[in-house]
């Protein structure tokens, strides 16, 4: 009996195991089971839904704003997306008009002028120096006061430089992070540029009274700084304007106005107020000669490549949702993959965007919004998360730690073959400082307004980019898969 109590116990097991294996259709998963909402292991089914996808230019007006980290560097060895150059012209002002130096005028001994600027990291190759130049903007061409300029866009503005204001400077990336510390400092990650001689004594005793009475005719004797790089390197970097270690100090020495016959050295800084300078940050991409330029507007095609802004987009068409069976929608998600290169340093060095966006193509207003139902607006931060798109790392197809990003299309994908909502066309950005229309979900989705991608949800500008499998990829194929129940 004992025996036949055991027979009995496994034969039930093996049953339930071939129900299990004989019922269900469901596949391996980059999400556990459990993490799939009302599943039901003995009806719930998978299914894969093919995509269209297509690469094309993204030459929506980049805007970088003061808070945003700054760019300034150059990438000219990039063989999948090209080069890319930015430049930053920006002024700093003293904390009060009029500025005076301390003690009396005539007691003054100039030290020093040095540019500093707060580093914030970088993006590409930093096992070689970068060369940065300092220049003066010509007071031809000054700086907008009233406006972000289009950053994307330097051709517009046209700004000239005169001066040249400092030696070039080697930007060494294995010390830049080193501490800081004298008499008037102690801090760290520093650019420290030491202006010449010359505009060191103009700024502490070659401007007067007349110069430094206001912001205006301050700008009108030295209208801003310009930053930029040589060509040949393969780096860009993220400055911080509105950062406190951000400053012009001016260095000087001038009799004590506490005790006769003593001499004070002393710093004045400059610094960048939002409200009260001006500044433009200019990319400009160039991908004449690179892979992705030979893909653009390729129907269907296996590779497809997303750069941040100003960058690439994709478009991707689903026509196999228009006659999908009505059904019971557990998840639906979207798979992007990235396509490893073949030299993989290439990946190393220029890491995929931190933050990818998933939206829909309103045709009728010629603009991106979210996706129906399931992005609910960056306000939504446990929604906003759940929708997906910050990139994870993975092991795939023996590859690893390669770029995937997933997009929770869940509630779109029930409302179209339950209720036959719109099917749109899909769109994938890297965004930065992006406006988009926002539609509420269903039963509000009547009104609309605008919900913004701003830079701390990801992505700095210009840093990032990734090729991934397009919906005929033989490996990495971008696809959407649905769990789903019969009715």
């Amino acid at each position: 009996m004992a025996l036949q109590h055991i027979v009995k116990k496994f034969s039930i097991f093996i049953f339930i195991g071939f129900l299990l294996s004989a019922c269900t259709r469901i596949g391996s998963t980059e999400m556990g089971l459990g993490l799939l909402p009302s599943m039901d292991a003995f009806n719930t089914k998978d299914t894969i839904i093919q995509v269209v996808t297509e690469t094309v230019d993204r030459p929506d007006t980049l805007r970088i704003f003061g808070q945003d980290d700054q760019i300034i560097g150059n990438i000219s060895n990039d063989p999948v997306f090209g080069s890319t150059t930015a430049s930053l012209y920006f002024q700093l002002n003293p904390s009060l008009f009029p500025y005076t130096t301390r003690g009396a005028k005539d007691s003054v001994i100039v030290d020093s002028a040095v540019l500093i600027l707060a580093y914030k990291g970088a993006y590409g190759d930093t096992s070689a120096p970068l060369t940065l130049n300092l220049r003066r903007l010509s007071a031809a061409t000054p700086l907008s006061r009233d406006s972000i300029v289009a950053s994307n866009y330097p051709e517009l503005y046209n700004y000239q430089t005169d001066a040249i204001l400092a030696n070039p400077y080697l930007l060494d990336f294995a010390r830049v992070r080193d501490s800081v510390i004298n008499r008037f400092e102690s801090t760290k990650n520093q650019i420290r540029i030491k202006l010449n001689s010359s505009f060191a004594n103009l700024f502490i005793k070659g401007f007067d009274s007349t110069v430094y009475k206001n912001d205006t005719t301050f700008r009108q004797a030295f209208p801003g700084f310009v930053l930029t790089t040589n060509a040949g390197s393969n780096v860009l970097v993220k400055i911080s304007l509105l950062s406190p270690e951000t400053k012009l100090g001016l260095y000087y020495s001038t009799n004590s106005t506490t005790e006769v016959g003593k001499r004070d050295t002393v710093v004045d800084y400059f610094r960048f107020g939002l409200n009260e300078n001006s500044f433009a940050n200019f990319v400009k991409r160039n991908r004449a000669g690179s892979e992705v330029a030979r893909h653009f507007g390729v129907p269907n095609d296996s590779l497809i490549y997303v750069q941040t802004s100003p960058g690439t987009m994709v478009k991707i068409k689903v026509p196999g949702l228009k006659n999908f069976a009505n059904k019971i929608i557990h998840r639906a998600e979207l798979i992007a993959e990235q396509v490893p290169d073949a030299n993989a340093a290439l990946d190393v060095i220029f890491t995929a965007p931190n933050y990818l966006f998933l939206g829909a193509n309103d045709s009728a207003n010629n603009q991106l919004r979210n996706i129906p139902n399931d992005f609910q607006g960056t306000f939504n931060s446990s929604q906003f998360v759940q929708f997906g798109g910050y990139r994870i790392n993975k092991t795939v197809q023996g590859f690893n730690s390669v770029a995937t990003y997933n997009f929770d299309v869940s509630r779109y994908v029930q409302g179209v073959i339950s209720r036959k909502d719109s099917i749109f066309d899909m769109r994938i950005i890297a965004p930065v400082n992006d406006t988009i229309k926002f539609v509420p979900p269903y039963p509000n989705n009547y009104m609309s307004s605008k919900d913004y991608l701003t830079s701390s949800f990801g992505n700095q500008p210009a840093m990032g980019r990734v090729r991934l499998g397009g919906g005929s990829h033989s490996k990495f194929k971008m696809r959407i898969r649905i769990y789903y129940s019969d009715l």
